[in-house]
């Protein structure tokens, strides 16, 4: 880089001003110092981009690193997973297709499934609807809501208060 210290810009300044002459020399020095703002302005501009070329180079080089053991990962599950259904069928055929996870359950019926969806979407109704209070209180539903720091000082443990010393 240019080394320009005091006493250099002292006798550049002092030669323009005899070359140039004292009435022309704002003007000339505005006009250097507009050419010399723009052509930091370009520079850093310049640089930016460059930056972002090779951030975005960087990004493209991690996005296929990571597509690749994306799919590095997703073989090894699927040939996991082939591996287990030619198991799981062995075993099927040697013991007889039978299910050994519910053999002891029986399989609810439909209007069972039907009956405890009805109950459940009951419930969820009761809770978030605005019911009255004698109604959640005889069927067991909280009246009162509590914020978490209510709870927090109910359930805090009460220290002893200590008599002043005054």
């Amino acid at each position: 880089m240019i080394d320009l210290g005091l006493t250099k810009l002292a006798v550049i300044g002092a030669v323009a001003l005899i070359v140039i002459g004292p009435k022309d020399l704002p003007k000339v020095a505005r006009m250097a110092g507009t050419l010399l703002g723009r052509a930091q302005r370009y520079i850093s501009q310049v640089k930016s981009e460059v930056s972002r070329e090779i951030e975005l180079e960087e990004l493209r080089k991690m996005q296929s690193e990571v597509e690749t053991a994306a799919q590095n990962f997703q073989q090894s599950v699927g040939s996991e997973l082939n591996a287990l259904d030619k198991e799981f069928a062995h075993e099927q055929m040697i013991g007889g297709g039978h299910d050994y996870l519910y053999a002891d359950q029986p399989l609810p019926s439909l209007s069972a499934l039907q009956e405890k969806a009805r109950s459940f979407r009951r419930r969820k109704v009761a809770k978030t609807s605005n019911l009255p209070q004698w109604y959640k209180s005889r069927h067991g539903q909280r009246t009162q809501v509590m914020s978490g720091s209510a709870r927090m000082a109910k359930h805090r443990v009460k220290s002893k208060v200590t008599a002043s010393f005054f």
